[in-house]
Parts: structure tokens; C-alpha cells; sequence
């Protein structure tokens, strides 16, 4: 695959000083974020974070995209509402690093949230005409089928095939969630697109088939924290690959009485 020269917008994270050290309760005591206090640099392109459940991925990319101005359940930033505030105050005690250029659009999409977004959508459509303003709903923008008459994988298709623009900053967490294998090998194809677009993506995921593509860093969290590593020492992939290579063998461990 030719390689497409990265565009930063956002450049690194890392914790505050004045909360560096107090790691004893949440959020700060997540393997993820426990040793931020070293900066953690993102790839131009795409920049994958991986690692099993309960290590922080999801709350570190929520604390990121509210630090963006991101709405904490997902969207754009013109988004504001809340179903259930849930979210955890670490977007207060992480400082992002930014480049001179700035994104021209953006999104955040939480998988376990999407469907609050979808009615979200559906209720300010459903007010409108606004008098005095003159614009199109807002499905419009995500292909102009109601999400909640999709499937979750065809709405998820559709948010990034239609609302991911040219020059965005892309917070995705755990984007194939609702995709199947096929969608999620069309989605590299979608990746790289707007790659070449100069978008920027973050992206939290257990999909060995995203953390396929090239054009990327990769972190895994460890006991130590977060660590660069290459796609084939990922648990993500290691796990996978011995299962498949010998599936029978793993049922009968996994199957034992």
C-alpha cells in the first residue's frame, strides 16, 4: 500500500503536572492512564490503542474528545445533550498538544452511545422548520435514512460514509462493534481514504483486521502502560491468529468440564 504523508492536528497527551503522582483512585489509577505523565504521541494518520476490557481505552479517548469540545456520549461538536452523564472529569487533567492546523470538521463516535445519537438527531429534525434558518435535516448529512431504520453495522456504514469529511479529527471507540468482518475490511478502504484526505483518526478498537492498516501507530496497554508496539506483538493479533490456527485444539481447553 503507498504510504500517504501524515497531517497532525493533534500532536500528543499527557496529565497535567499538578495531578501527576495522585494515582490511587479512578481515573487516574488505569493502567491507561497511570503513566501519562510521559507524553503519549499521535500518528498524523491513524493511531490505534488496544487492550483488554477495563484498562482505560474507552476513558481516555472520551476524556480526549471532550478536551476537543466533543459531546461526552458522541458527534459533532454542535452536539449537546445527555442521556446519562457517565463520564469521567480526566478531559480536566489531560493537556493535548496541538499543531498551527486546525481540523475544518470533526466526530466522535462512541459505539455503546451511537443509538443516543441517532434520536438525537431525530429529535431536532423533528423541529424543525426553524424559523428564520434556512438548512437541511441533519440526516441529510449522514445519507438521509433514519438511523434507527438501519442495522446498527449499516447505520455505523453510513455515519462514516457520509458525515467523515476532508480535513477531520476522527475519535472513533471501538468502531467495529456492529461491523461485520467484510465491513470491517471495507472500512480500511474507508481509513485510507481519508487518510488521503488529510484526516486525522484516533481510534480505540479490539479489531485484529483494523489494526491491520499500515498508515498507523499502535498502543497497547500494559501492566507499565501504554507502549508502542508493531501489529503482530498485539495481544489483539497473537490471540486471534492462535485461535484460528487451531481452533479444535482451544475448544477442548476452553470446553473442558
Amino acid at each position: 500500500m503507498k504510504s500517504i504523508d501524515a497531517i497532525h492536528y493533534l500532536l500528543s497527551v499527557g496529565l497535567k503536572e499538578s495531578v501527576i503522582g495522585s494515582s490511587d483512585s479512578y481515573p487516574l489509577n488505569l493502567p491507561a492512564i497511570r503513566n501519562l505523565d510521559t507524553q503519549l504521541k499521535f500518528h498524523g494518520a491513524v493511531t490505534f490503542i488496544v487492550g483488554e476490557n477495563g484498562r482505560g481505552k474507552s476513558t481516555l479517548l472520551e476524556a480526549l474528545a471532550v478536551s476537543q469540545g466533543f459531546n461526552p456520549e458522541g458527534g459533532t461538536k454542535n452536539f449537546n445533550f445527555s442521556t446519562r452523564i457517565s463520564h469521567s472529569n480526566l478531559s480536566n487533567c489531560i493537556r493535548v498538544a496541538k499543531s498551527l492546523k486546525r481540523p475544518k470538521t470533526g466526530y466522535f463516535l462512541r459505539a455503546e452511545s451511537f443509538h443516543n445519537v441517532a434520536t438525537e438527531i431525530e429529535r431536532l429534525d423533528s423541529e424543525r422548520p426553524i424559523p428564520g434558518v434556512n438548512s437541511p435535516p441533519i440526516i441529510n448529512s449522514y445519507g438521509g435514512v433514519s438511523l434507527h431504520e438501519q442495522s446498527h453495522g449499516e447505520s455505523f456504514f453510513a455515519l462514516m460514509q457520509n458525515r467523515f469529511g476532508k480535513e477531520g479529527l476522527y475519535i472513533l471507540d471501538e468502531p467495529e462493534a456492529a461491523l461485520s468482518p467484510t465491513r470491517q475490511m471495507a472500512m480500511i478502504t474507508l481509513l485510507h481514504q481519508l487518510v488521503g484526505q488529510e484526516c486525522q483518526l484516533i481510534i480505540a478498537t479490539h479489531s485484529p483486521i483494523l489494526l491491520s492498516y499500515p498508515n498507523a501507530t499502535i498502543y497497547e496497554i500494559r501492566d507499565n502502560g501504554l507502549e508502542e508496539v508493531d501489529y503482530e506483538d498485539t495481544d489483539t493479533f497473537s490471540v486471534n491468529k492462535d485461535f484460528l490456527n487451531n481452533y479444535e485444539t482451544m475448544l477442548e481447553i476452553l470446553l473442558e468440564e
